[in-house]
């Protein structure tokens, strides 16, 4: 891939983060807060955004978005790495990381 590739997939992957993210903030305010990770006053700003700001802002760059799992403990969880289990282990292990990864959040706000 070469660097121009990458700008523009790195362009693409922003305006579609900031899309979806107002669209989730003004669809439910409060789930959008802790899907995206974002402080109320990011809210506020992402919500008001004219399409002309997104373009403007999408079109750096540097990623907008970033990996919220960022220790070993929830990324195992989620891929179930060294465990061979049933679909109801998988879905335990989801529902392990979640709740990590909420208890995280709320530490967070």
């Amino acid at each position: 891939m070469t660097t121009d590739q990458m700008l523009n997939e790195i362009r693409e992957a922003n305006l579609s983060y900031l899309m979806l993210a107002q669209s989730l903030i003004r669809a439910d305010r409060e789930q959008a807060l802790f899907r995206l990770g974002v402080s109320e006053e990011t809210a506020d700003i992402l919500a008001t955004l004219s399409p002309a700001q997104i373009m403007k802002v999408a079109g750096g760059s540097t990623l907008l978005c970033q990996f919220r799992m960022n220790d070993d403990i929830v990324w195992n969880l989620l891929t179930n790495h060294g465990k061979v289990g049933s679909a109801a282990n998988d879905g335990v292990s989801r529902l392990h990381a979640s709740i990590v990864m909420a208890g995280r959040h709320q530490e967070a706000a």
